[in-house]
């Protein structure tokens, strides 16, 4: 349900990314050079020896409080960036190679991959990192796409930006404003983590972070990679709404902007 009237109702104070202090710059324990801080890795790019020391792009390491049996962080770089924005083309590209290695290593159940971009967002530390979440089962909202409620793509005038067989847009049933999705179609390979295509996939990630700064600043935001047998796709959620009794009792959402006018905001930034 599109309802922009909804917007202007008091009490809906947003919250934003806030700039790193020095106290944060001098003790993140995922930067380079402070490989000691972190559990041992289960993997790093490119390799090198001594394991756990620097000279790495991207490092994986066990997540020191973990909801599940095994949950694991890719630190995306060894510089101190903040934002998957910021990343270069080549960390890019490694961290799809670190989901698609860590998935061959660790086979069995289904891997969750995520990001998530900010405190609001449930990041709790701002160094630019992902989560590798291993279930036993496929998850519940996996097997709702399964069941025929995939995420609606939309036509044409909710295209933002495409790159080869892939395509970045606004979903007609969003449930924020610039909810966006990525997606390659009939063309999805049944398992990401094999895809050619998923460094393509994260690099319009990537992209659609860059487009939402510019648009409404450094709000935080959550990512996740569906993998099924129908497709995959990735999802990503800017925190720019408070579900309440609706949305969370009825699950029924209701967006104050049309993903037609939010594609036209997107689109209209250069990245």
């Amino acid at each position: 349900m599109v309802a922009p009237g909804r917007a202007s109702r008091p009490g809906l104070a947003r919250a934003l990314i806030e700039e790193p202090t020095p106290e944060e710059l001098e003790s993140c324990p995922l930067c380079a050079g402070r490989e000691g801080r972190t559990p041992p890795e289960t993997l790093a790019l490119p390799e090198r020896e001594p394991q756990d020391a620097p000279g790495w792009v991207v490092r994986v390491v066990p997540n020191l409080y973990p909801a599940f049996e095994r949950q694991e962080v890719v630190i995306h770089s060894p510089r101190h960036v903040r934002s998957f924005g910021e990343l270069a083309d080549g960390e890019i590209e490694l961290v799809a190679e670190a989901w698609r290695q860590r998935r061959g290593q660790e086979p069995r159940g289904y891997l969750h991959a995520l990001v998530n971009e900010g405190g609001a967002a449930g990041a709790s530390l701002p160094h630019s990192h992902s989560q590798l979440v291993w279930f036993r089962d496929v998850p519940p909202a996996v097997l709702a796409e399964h069941g025929g409620r995939l995420p609606h793509p939309s036509g044409g005038s909710c295209v933002i930006e495409t790159n080869r067989a892939l395509t970045l847009l606004c979903p007609e049933a969003g449930r924020v404003p610039y909810e966006m999705l990525i997606t390659g179609g009939a063309d999805s390979e049944s398992d990401a983590f094999r895809s050619d295509a998923l460094p393509g996939a994260l690099a319009l990630l990537r992209s659609a972070v860059r487009r939402l700064r510019a648009v409404e600043g450094p709000v935080p935001w959550n990512a996740w990679l569906h993998n099924g047998p129908m497709g995959w796709h990735l999802e990503l959620l800017p925190r720019l709404t408070v579900f309440a009794g609706i949305e969370l009792g009825a699950g029924l959402f209701v967006n104050t902007l049309a993903p037609e006018e939010a594609a036209v905001r997107l689109r209209e930034v250069v990245t």
